[in-house]
């Protein structure tokens, strides 16, 4: 509509022109008075003034819309009651699109006030901070848990605690770091996630700080317990036979409250007596070798991280399963996702895992003719080393699954209990972990997790 009323008012003036020109023309040509020619001439001049006007007027207006939009203006108003019907109409047409501005700034900013207000109210501390260090937001939570009242650049954290800013600095996108941080709140247990996106070309951190301590407490508390009846579980089974059997050599060798007479002690008695102190050797020397084994569990070296390729250290598996007890001819196959793949690991303590991890394997299998063990190695689905161990044997019953690691917890007859306890602790001392997964009847598998290794190719 005001497209057409432009035009009409274009042409309408252009024709007068044409026509104002062409009578000033002919009248030259026919010799009319020059007065006439003049006057004719005049009035095309004003026409054209009046154009020139009515063109300016519009694009006047236009700019000025237009820049109030650009510099986030939308409080321009353009007046109603103008006489001209479609600069009256294109006025009007300028307010309702200002109007609909106003109202998408409205909304915008409810939306982003409603964000806030929603990130205000989580128990999750959350920052976010570009390449530089400064921070854009950081809400109550971390400024609660942290102990400060404004954040505007991670640099302010060292006078917090430099091993967190040293963690927060160094964080890569999908890692992930156990903090703890002391304060006047006591100790903190901060578990920090990392991840990065990009706003208007820039490289932004999101980085959410989450106060653990009272879930690892609760865990630490389960563990200790179910070590604790464990530990009672081996400890009586050694010691009640010694008790009663010590009580049953000393009525030997007791009558009446009296010690017997050695005249009065019969070959008989003698070699029950050395039967007995066979025993009780035997479950003093098995008491021991479970001391030891504690002693191991709680010993372990610091590993001694060094770059290796993958493939090396699979191959060497490959070969150490052949001696592995395997009566059963239980069949390994190993997929390796990218040949040139390399880790940051201590490589003994690694081969050590997975020969454990192999070991229970074949156990699980003895009584399967079809035993089959994969071993998967690559990235998983957060971008991190992973090692998959997976059996075909008869799976772990869910409720024994989350005691598997538990120290000195097993199900074999003559199994110590220490091996997945050991295994999971060299993979915590690598900054990693240990998984398992089990579908009974089906199928077991355990997935060795490294850490985010920033030095390292990403295979």
């Amino acid at each position: 509509m005001i497209s057409k009323n432009l035009y009409f008012q274009l042409i309408f003036r252009v024709l007068i022109l044409v026509f104002l020109t062409l009578a000033a023309g002919a009248c030259i040509a026919f010799h009319h008075p020059a007065s006439v020619v003049v006057l004719l001439l005049i009035i095309d001049a004003f026409v054209v003034i009046n154009l020139l006007n009515y063109l300016n007027t519009t694009n006047r207006k236009l700019s000025s819309f237009l820049e109030s939009v650009a510099n986030d203006d939308s409080t321009l108003l353009f007046s109603s009651s103008e006489q001209s019907q479609p600069i009256r109409a294109l006025y009007q047409s300028l307010n309702k699109v200002n109007k609909q501005i106003q109202q998408v700034k409205i909304e915008s900013r409810q939306q982003e006030q409603y964000f806030q207000t929603l990130l205000e109210q989580v128990a999750t501390g959350i920052i976010t901070f570009d390449g530089n260090g400064f921070v854009l937001h950081a809400n109550r939570a971390t400024k609660n848990m942290l102990g400060i009242n404004v954040l505007t650049h991670i640099n302010q954290l060292e006078r917090v605690n430099a091993n967190l800013f040293q963690s927060i600095k160094k964080i890569k996108p999908f890692e992930q770091k156990l903090v703890a941080l002391t304060n006047e709140r006591g100790i903190l247990q901060l578990s920090l996630k990392a991840a990065s996106f990009k706003n208007n070309d820039r490289e932004l951190t999101l980085l959410s700080l989450q106060d653990i301590r009272s879930e690892l407490d609760e865990k630490e508390l389960d563990s200790w317990m179910k070590l604790i009846r464990v530990l009672m579980h081996e400890i009586m089974n050694s010691i009640a036979p010694i008790t009663s059997l010590s009580e049953s050599l000393c009525n030997f060798y007791t009558v009446d409250g009296r010690l017997v007479q050695p005249q009065e002690v019969d070959e008989s008695t003698i070699q029950t007596t050395v039967k007995g102190l066979n025993v009780i050797r035997k479950q003093g020397s098995g008491l021991m070798q479970f001391v030891e084994s504690y002693r191991r569990l709680s010993g372990l070296p610091k590993p001694v991280k060094k770059i290796f390729r993958l493939d090396g250290l699979l191959n060497r598996i490959k070969i150490l399963f052949v001696s592995l007890s395997n009566d059963h001819k239980t069949e390994l196959s190993i997929r390796l996702k990218n040949p040139e793949m390399e880790l940051l690991a201590d490589e003994n303590l690694v081969a050590q895992v997975l020969v454990n991890l192999l070991q229970n394997a074949i156990q699980a299998n003895v009584k399967n003719p079809e035993g089959k063990i994969h071993i998967v190695a690559g990235l998983n689905s957060d971008h991190l080393p992973e090692i998959k161990i997976a059996d075909n044997g008869p799976g772990i019953p869910a409720e024994i699954l989350d005691q598997v690691f538990v120290p000195f917890f097993t199900t074999r007859e003559n199994g110590s209990g220490i091996g997945l306890s050991l295994s999971r602790q060299i993979m915590q001392l690598h900054g990693g972990t240990l998984q398992v997964h089990s579908i009974p009847g089906k199928e077991t598998t355990f997935s060795m997790i490294f850490a985010y290794q920033s030095n390292v190719p990403n295979n």
